[in-house]
């Protein structure tokens, strides 16, 4: 039974629940429709009503922020018919919206709702101090990012005109193995966490990313003793990304802060000392106190 505020009740579909202040009558009526009139809602290859909205949800991003009802359905991999009922209840919620090419977009509702309660946000407000100072000391980008699977999330990107090269946006993921911010996530990530990234099939993006196992393992081990990674030309050649771990209350690792600067000319070894000032600093708003430095926590050129 399917509870889409007083009074509504789509019959047959379990385990899902709307707030009842979410959307108007003709909304629930739209999205109630689209649970029995869909081709797919019984296939399990379809998947819940729930499951079949998030993977419209999922197919925006930064290349892509606005797109046809028939492209939505294609990259959901769902018929048109059910797409259209999906996006149109979650337009009429406000999850998604309309442009004026009628291209559909994710909607400002979604963003107020990710904002109010997310452990993201509150992380992403207490950096951003550092972050700018950080910033303001490299004149490059300046990234925050969280592990999420075998990815990692881009929370925060500042940049600035004339920098180098950098396909990193807010809200975009890269591979864990393959920028300096994954492989301190990594390094200090659960050996299962490990395993599964490491296990999995690694995409090579210029010749010097790193796509070997015991390679990576290697320099896994060598993130957790220096305390810091440098990833030299793994995305873009011309670009090399540093990185330096953020704990949390109990030490664990719970993010990661890293610049993007131009390869070669020892710029990446010689941001590591601001890059470990600032997620320090950080660590102390959070209410932690940050770990004794490793003895040997002097960059050295990679």
């Amino acid at each position: 039974m399917v509870a889409l505020g007083p009074g509504f009740r789509c019959p047959g579909v379990a385990d899902y629940r709307l707030s009842p202040t979410t959307g108007d009558d003709t909304a629930r009526h739209s999205l109630c429709r689209a649970l029995h009139n869909s081709p797919v809602v019984t296939s399990p290859r379809g998947g819940s009503v729930l499951q079949r909205a998030v993977r419209i949800l999922e197919v925006f991003d930064a290349s892509y922020p606005a797109l046809p009802i028939s492209e939505i359905a294609r990259r959901a991999d769902l018929p048109v018919a059910t797409a259209h009922r999906l996006v149109t209840a979650l337009v009429r919620m406000g999850l998604l919206e309309r442009d004026a090419k009628r291209q559909v977009r994710v909607g400002v509702r979604l963003w107020e709702l990710a904002a109010r309660s997310s452990v993201a946000v509150g992380l992403r407000a207490t950096a951003m101090p550092y972050l700018e100072d950080l910033h303001a000391a490299v004149k490059q980008h300046t990234q925050l990012g969280v592990l999420e699977g075998k990815e990692v999330l881009y929370l925060e990107l500042l940049s600035s005109r004339g920098a180098v090269v950098n396909i990193t946006r807010i809200a975009s993921r890269l591979p864990a193995h393959a920028c300096s911010s994954g492989l301190v996530l990594l390094a200090y990530a659960p050996a299962e966490t490990q395993e599964e990234a490491l296990s999995s099939q690694l995409q090579r993006y210029t010749p010097k990313t790193v796509t070997d196992p015991t390679q990576l393992r290697r320099l896994l081990a060598d993130v957790r003793r220096q305390g810091y990674a440098i990833a030299d030309g793994f995305i873009h050649l011309d670009a090399t990304g540093a990185a330096v771990p953020i704990r949390g209350f109990d030490g664990t690792v719970m993010a990661t802060l890293s610049v993007i600067v131009p390869s070669g000319g020892g710029h990446a070894a010689a941001a590591i000392p601001a890059l470990i000032t600032a997620s320090r600093g950080i660590t102390r708003a959070l209410g932690t106190t940050p770990q004794a430095p490793h003895p040997d926590t002097r960059p050295r050129s990679s």
